[in-house]
């Protein structure tokens, strides 16, 4: 018997993982994959799954593009993955047993990898996520970039043991190319609602980079660590940076017609 839950994807150009992470969730009664735009086999490797509900739209967003394709599930219980994500055995079996109370959201350990790797440090291996909800009682708010299950007074937060895991980098690019994208939402998200300087993106970039390297011992991982540190350093610095732009404040200007910008 399947297990009554909607799990549900948001994909794009997301072939290396997706087959994976479809794999992972065969038991579960319905998968929705949202597709945005894909140019890659993604799209061709969801339709050979019998469980796999295809939609296809344009990207608005994390936060809203959950909303909505939670909305389009036929099942009331939700568990949210991202296309990168794979479910353990462990984990399906614990959800599966699960009696599920829908006055508790259910938050989920989750190991990230790097080059298939995992890492111990830098915050990667202490991510919990809440992932598993009931959509009558609650749903995703409609952040762009770093979207979170809202949880409302009341509710019970439950943890689960097994674990998530999340093959998100495979190479230095796909580092800085999620760190540029990341980085450009949040820009659009706070743009002239959020104040940036240089002075604060250097600040935060700072403490972010000694934040990871050091009190979450990416220093004990090497390279990897260092890199990883200086990376989410890269994300906080660029972030301000680009909401700066956004909010008008640039950092150079073109000279103003009649004026001269040499100095002589």
């Amino acid at each position: 018997m399947k297990i009554p839950i909607s799990v549900i994807v948001l994909t794009k150009n997301s072939a290396r993982h997706v087959e994976a992470c479809l794999a992972s969730v065969r038991s579960f009664d319905e998968v929705v994959v949202y597709d945005n735009g894909s140019e890659d086999e993604t799209p061709d490797i969801a339709q050979r799954f019998p469980n796999v509900n295809l939609l296809h739209g344009p990207f608005i967003g994390f936060g809203p593009l959950r909303r909505l394709v939670t909305r389009e599930a036929r099942n009331d219980w939700i568990l949210a993955l991202d296309s990168d994500e794979e479910l353990t055995p462990a984990l399906i079996d614990e959800i599966g047993a699960l009696v599920l109370d829908p006055q508790a959201v259910y938050a989920i350990p989750r190991q990230t990898y790097y080059r298939d790797i995992a890492v111990r440090c830098c915050g990667w291996s202490s991510d919990v996520v809440i992932r598993l909800f009931d959509r009558r009682v609650t749903e995703y708010d409609d952040r762009r970039v770093h979207e979170s299950v809202i949880v409302p007074p009341g509710m019970r937060v439950r943890k689960l043991e097994a674990r998530i895991n999340h093959y998100s980098y495979e190479d230095v690019a796909s580092l800085l190319d999620k760190m540029q994208a990341y980085s450009g939402l949040y820009a659009e998200q706070y743009a002239h609602v959020r104040k940036a300087s240089v002075g604060r993106a250097v600040f935060r970039a700072l403490f972010a980079f000694f934040k990871s390297y050091f009190l979450q011992r990416g220093i004990l991982a090497g390279a990897t660590g260092f890199l990883i540190s200086v990376t989410n350093a890269n994300g906080v610095f660029y972030k301000y940076m680009k909401l700066r732009e956004k909010n008008g404040e640039r950092s150079d200007s073109r000279p103003t017609a009649g004026k001269s910008s040499i100095v002589g």
